[in-house]
C-alpha cells in the first residue's frame, strides 16, 4: 500500500503544476500596441544582466498570475508568456501592455513601476522561452520540457508501483 501512496504523491506533485499551465491561452486581437509604442526600443537591450532585476520584479508582480514559468495559469486566464505568440512581440509592445494593462482579460496595469523596471521585466519575459521536444527516432519523441518529462515519470512511477505486490 505504502508503494501506491507514494506514486499517487508523486503523480499529483507532477500533475498539479502541468493544470496550472494555460495551455489554451488565445490573444486578445483587440490589445493591439499603437504604432509608436510598438516601435520603442528596449534601451536596456545591450544589458542581459538586467534580465535578473526582471527576474526579480516579475517573481514580485507578475507570478500569481503568469506563474513562476512563465506560463500562464488557467484559472487565470493570462497568458502563457513563453508561447511563440507571446515571444514574437516587439519589445516596445510587451513594455506597453505591461504598462497599460488589459482590463477586459484581467491584466492590471504597471504604470506605477518605473519605467527601467518595466524594460527590465520585457528583458526577462525575453528569457521564458519554452523548451521544444527534440524527435530522437521515428516515432518517439525525447520531451525536453522539464514539466512534461515529470509527468512522464511520475505516470511510469505510479504505474510500477500498482503493479507491485
Amino acid at each position: 500500500m505504502k508503494p501506491l501512496v507514494l506514486a499517487l504523491i508523486v503523480f499529483f506533485l507532477a500533475y498539479v503544476p502541468l493544470r496550472a499551465q494555460n495551455p489554451g491561452y488565445q490573444p486578445d486581437p483587440r490589445w493591439q500596441a499603437p504604432a509608436a509604442a510598438a516601435s520603442q526600443v528596449n534601451p536596456l537591450a545591450g544589458k542581459p544582466q538586467a534580465a535578473a532585476g526582471g527576474r526579480k520584479l516579475f517573481l514580485r508582480n507578475c507570478v500569481a498570475c503568469h506563474g513562476a514559468n512563465g506560463n500562464g495559469r488557467e484559472d487565470k486566464h493570462s497568458a502563457d508568456l513563453q508561447l511563440p505568440v507571446v515571444q514574437g512581440q516587439s519589445d516596445g509592445t510587451l513594455f506597453w501592455k505591461i504598462t497599460n494593462g488589459n482590463d477586459g482579460r484581467g491584466m492590471p496595469s504597471f504604470s506605477k513601476l518605473p519605467a527601467l523596471e518595466r524594460w527590465q521585466i520585457v528583458l526577462y519575459i525575453r528569457t521564458l522561452q519554452r523548451a521544444t521536444p527534440a524527435v530522437t527516432t521515428p516515432g518517439r519523441t525525447k520531451l525536453t520540457d522539464p514539466q512534461s518529462a515529470a509527468a512522464v515519470t511520475a505516470w511510469r512511477f505510479a504505474s510500477a508501483a500498482i503493479r507491485m505486490p
